[in-house]
C-alpha cells in the first residue's frame, strides 16, 4: 500500500481540518527541494506553480535556509514600535528597485498589504469607493475580499460600501473588437469608466489591479493599458494601486511587471515572491502620499509589522535574484516555456490559448468551437499529478480549465522540458480516456 494512503493521516485530516477551498491533492508531502516536492513514497513531483505561486527560488534554497537559521538565533520578532536592521535594509533595497516608491511598509500577507494600501488610499483621498477588475483576486479579508471578484462573493453578506468593478480585458475572448478582430481595450476601458462614473457617488478613492490577473485566468493587461488606467484614475482624483503579489521580483522578465509599460503606480503591493515562500509582504508608495497619510494619522498596526525574520529573508531573496541574474533568466526561460506550450497548442486543438509573460503563463483548455472545457482541464490536471507534475488550474465557472504555470525562476532547462513533456502526455492520455 502506498504511504500516501495512510488511513490515520487522512482520517485525522478529515476530522480536524476546516476545509477552506477545493479538495486536497491525494498525496502527503514530506519534503521539498529545488523545483520538486516529495511525497510519502519519496516520489518527486515537479512544482510548476512554485508552491502558492511564491517560491521563486525553489524550495530550500541554501541561502534562504542560512538566513532563517541565522536570524532566528538573533531576533525573529519584536514589538511593532521597534526597528531592526533587516527591516530598514529591505525597505532601502526595495526603494532602490522602484525609484519614486520610496516609502515601504513591511507586513505578512498579500491580503494584508492590500488592506493597508486601500486604507491609505481612502485616508489620503478622503473618499471610499474602490474599483477593481471583474476577475480580480486581492485577498480574503475585509476590503481586499470586497475588491476580489473572481470568487468567494456569495453567502458572506454585504461587501464594503463603494465596491465597484469593471470587466477584465481578455484578448482571447474580446468584448470590444478592432477591425481585425483583436481586442479593442481602449474602447472597453472607456465604456467601463462611463459605467463607473454613472454608479459613483463622487467618492472614487482608488483602482486596485493585478498586471496579470492570475486567478481570473492568467489575463495580461495589454501594453498601454496601465498608462490609460492611471490617466482615468488621476482624472477622477483616484490613486492607482498595483498588486504585484505574483508578478513582482522578476517573474515576468522585469523586476516589476509595471516596468514594461514605463508607468509607476501610486501605490504598489508585494507579497508571495518577495518572501520566496515565507510570509512577507510590502506596501510601497511615494513620499508625497506617505506624508499626507501620516499627517492624517495613518494607522496600520499588526502583530507582525516590521518583523526582523521575514525582512532578513526578503533581503536574501533580492541578493539571490541579483547574484543569479534571475530577472533576465525569467525572460529566457519564459520564452522556452512559451514555445513549448505553443507547440502543444499547435498539436492539440483543445489547447485554445497560451498567454502571459516570463515565467508566468496561462494555458486555456477549450472544447471544439472554443468554449471553455472545465472537465477536460480537470482531467489533465489529475493525469499530470499522477505523472509527477503539479499544476494549478483555475476552476472558476465560465473560465474552463486555465492552467496557471509559474515554476521557480531557478528551474533548469531539463526540468522545464520535463514539465512540458508531462503536460503533453497528460493531454494525450486525457483525450484518449474520453
Amino acid at each position: 500500500m502506498s504511504n500516501n494512503a495512510d488511513p490515520k493521516f487522512w482520517d485525522a485530516a478529515q476530522k480536524h481540518l476546516i476545509r477552506y477551498g477545493g479538495t486536497f491533492e491525494p498525496a502527503i508531502i514530506e519534503r521539498a527541494k529545488g523545483s520538486f516536492v516529495y511525497d510519502a513514497d519519496n516520489r518527486a513531483i515537479l512544482d510548476f506553480t512554485s508552491g502558492q505561486m511564491s517560491a521563486v527560488l525553489g524550495h530550500g534554497h541554501p541561502k534562504i535556509v542560512e538566513t532563517v537559521q541565522r536570524q532566528i538565533e538573533t531576533v525573529a520578532h519584536l514589538f511593532s514600535g521597534m526597528l531592526s536592521r533587516p527591516v530598514v535594509t529591505l525597505a532601502e533595497r526595495l526603494a532602490a528597485l522602484a525609484p519614486g516608491l520610496d516609502r515601504v511598509l513591511l507586513l505578512s500577507t498579500g491580503a494584508e498589504s492590500n488592506e493597508a494600501a486601500i486604507r491609505m488610499a481612502k485616508l489620503v483621498t478622503g473618499k471610499h469607493e474602490i474599483v477593481a477588475f471583474s476577475k480580480s483576486w486581492h485577498g480574503m479579508t475585509g476590503v481586499a475580499a470586497s475588491a476580489t471578484y473572481s470568487a468567494g462573493r456569495k453567502g458572506y453578506g454585504p461587501a464594503a460600501v463603494g465596491s465597484l468593478a469593471i470587466p477584465a480585458p481578455n484578448a482571447f475572448r474580446p468584448r470590444f473588437r478592432n477591425a481585425d478582430g483583436s481586442l479593442d481595450w481602449q474602447t472597453e476601458l472607456d465604456d467601463a469608466f462611463t459605467l463607473i462614473d454613472a454608479q459613483s457617488t463622487g467618492n472614487l478613492a482608488a483602482f486596485v489591479a493585478e498586471p496579470i490577473l492570475s486567478s481570473g485566468g492568467m489575463l495580461e493587461l495589454p501594453k498601454g493599458y496601465i498608462a490609460a488606467l492611471k490617466q482615468k484614475c488621476h482624472e477622477r482624483g483616484m490613486l492607482l494601486i498595483l498588486d504585484e503579489a505574483q508578478t513582482g521580483i522578476g517573474r515576468t522578465g522585469t523586476m516589476f511587471a509595471f516596468e514594461r509599460d514605463g508607468v509607476m503606480p501610486d501605490i504598489m503591493t508585494l507579497s508571495k515572491t518577495i518572501g520566496a515562500g515565507l510570509p512577507l509582504s510590502a506596501v510601497m508608495t511615494t513620499p508625497e502620499i506617505e506624508d499626507a497619510a501620516h499627517e492624517k494619522g495613518y494607522l496600520f498596526y499588526t502583530t507582525h509589522v516590521s518583523d526582523p525574520l521575514p525582512a532578513a529573508v526578503g533581503v536574501t531573496v533580492l541578493d539571490v535574484v541579483a547574484e543569479e541574474n534571475l530577472v533576465a533568466r525569467a525572460g529566457v526561460m519564459g520564452k522556452r516555456l512559451f514555445d513549448g506550450l505553443s507547440a502543444l497548442k499547435d498539436q492539440y486543438s483543445c489547447v485554445g490559448d497560451v498567454r502571459g509573460r516570463g515565467l508566468m503563463l496561462g494555458m486555456e483548455i477549450v472544447k471544439d468551437g472554443g468554449a471553455p472545457d472545465h472537465d477536460l482541464g480537470a482531467a489533465i490536471a489529475r493525469e499530470a499529478f499522477k505523472r509527477g507534475l503539479s499544476m494549478n488550474i483555475v476552476k472558476l465557472p465560465g473560465m474552463g480549465g486555465v492552467f496557471r504555470i509559474a515554476p521557480p525562476l531557478t528551474i533548469s532547462e531539463d526540468e522545464l522540458d520535463l514539465g512540458i513533456s508531462i503536460i503533453g502526455d497528460s493531454i494525450a492520455a486525457s483525450l484518449n480516456g474520453r
